[in-house]
């Protein structure tokens, strides 16, 4: 083909104003993207009662949206292809409201319906947001703004973890989590103020960077595979831990069930500061396989030190913790890295989510399966020893090559 000289597009016009509203948008729809699922938790019990179903129908509520994050995605990211990253977004917590309110509805056909509604909805967010941040952030404080939106995932988590329960003591199970909806409203105003005018740069840079992009067809790359792999074992063991650490803390030291509760809420609480340390070592080291290596060895200690030393599960639990949100983060730090264009970033994360999510969608049910043939619990942590394994050894892979031209190179190009 001819070269076809053209001006280059223009650079976008970036303020701190503008960053500052961006990064507020992203971290408004990050709140939105866990916490209208872990919502339903606590009022487990409340709701099987109210709506007279067993254990396992109720743990459709929980485990569905999981579910719809692996088998929605290619509606997801046809939704993002045709709509644009910005409008897509909008439209997905326009949605989100919807099943809010569809699952707060009288019955268990409604509840279903609603939640299946919620999990297609945070899909689209789950793909468009570590797109957005790869296009728009720039690469010097992409893997810190990855950081903060995955750490804010955990604290929408546990906002509505810690204020659910007293406001369905108020106002009952179907207000409380239809209150939650209010998040979806804020992130709204907040994305559309923050996102304004970058639609058209977008399509711009993405058609000159995809143009320019050059080697095997996107899915063919032994590194997309790679990370498919990687983000299946970090969430096989994230899912399967969640599910089951209660219970264990429980059997293995006596605690009663809100202790262990409790206790295990420090899993969820240390992924703050992997979400925040691993952008360190991201700046600290060329590439991503140290930070990577580090969040595999905390990962490993968790399952390793609970069969050891059970005791000491604060210990373990926090860097297992810190170690499931700086895992994350690393991973579509790598993602951003390797993708050369806008078109193939958010195929790559629509394809490491979606394989991820499905095989993670098994996670509390293989760990439950093998508790309960053993009847102990050194099976299921055997069973996460795996899958750390299958990250340290499929992350190392992806992250030891480096890109032929990664994000930053080829927004550098269209800028």
């Amino acid at each position: 083909m001819g070269s076809v000289t053209t001006a280059p597009p223009r650079p976008p016009v970036t303020t701190r104003t503008t960053s500052v509203l961006l990064l507020l948008a992203i971290l408004a729809v990050a709140l939105n993207l866990r916490a209208p699922i872990v919502a339903v938790s606590p009022v487990l019990d409340t709701i099987r009662a109210d709506l007279a179903i067993g254990a396992g129908t109720a743990g459709l509520l929980t485990s569905l949206p999981v579910l719809c994050f692996s088998l929605a995605t290619p509606l997801a990211s046809w939704l993002l292809a045709r709509a644009g990253l910005e409008r897509g977004v909008l439209v997905a917590l326009g949605v989100l409201l919807a099943g809010t309110a569809l699952r707060s509805v009288d019955g268990l056909t409604w509840a279903i319906v609603g939640t299946i509604i919620i999990g297609i909805a945070i899909t689209v967010g789950n793909v468009a947001v570590p797109v957005v941040i790869g296009r728009d952030i720039p690469p010097a404080r992409a893997g810190i703004v990855l950081g903060a939106y995955t750490a804010v995932l955990n604290v929408g988590s546990m906002i509505t973890l810690s204020l659910t329960v007293p406001l369905a003591a108020a106002v009952g199970w179907r207000s409380a989590l239809l209150a939650w909806g209010a998040l979806a409203v804020v992130a709204a105003g907040f994305w559309w103020a923050g996102t304004r005018g970058s639609s058209a740069q977008a399509v711009a840079a993405g058609t000159a960077a995809d143009e320019e992009s050059a080697g095997p067809v996107w899915w063919r790359r032994p590194v997309v595979w790679a990370l498919t792999i990687a983000f299946a074992g970090q969430a096989f063991a994230y899912y399967g831990v969640t599910a089951w650490l209660p219970l264990l803390l429980r059997d293995e030291l006596g605690m009663d069930p809100s202790a262990a509760g409790l206790s295990s809420s420090v899993f969820q609480i240390s992924a703050i500061v992997g979400a925040f340390g691993v952008p360190a070592l991201l700046r600290l080291f060329a590439g991503p396989r140290p930070a990577l290596l580090v969040v595999c060895a905390a990962w490993a200690l968790l399952p390793l030190g609970l069969l050891l030393a059970p005791h000491y599960w604060a210990v373990w639990c926090a860097l297992g913790g810190a170690a499931q949100g700086g895992g994350f983060t690393v991973i579509f730090s790598i993602v951003v890295r390797k993708a050369r264009g806008l078109t193939e970033s958010r195929r790559i994360s629509a394809l490491v989510q979606g394989g991820g999510y499905l095989v993670a969608a098994t996670g509390p049910t293989v760990v439950g399966a093998v508790h309960e043939a053993t009847g102990s619990w050194t099976g299921p942590l055997l069973v996460v020893v795996a899958s750390v394994a299958t990250l340290t050894i499929a992350g190392t892979l992806a992250a030891g090559r480096p890109a032929v031209s990664g994000v930053s190179g080829w927004r550098s190009r269209t800028s």
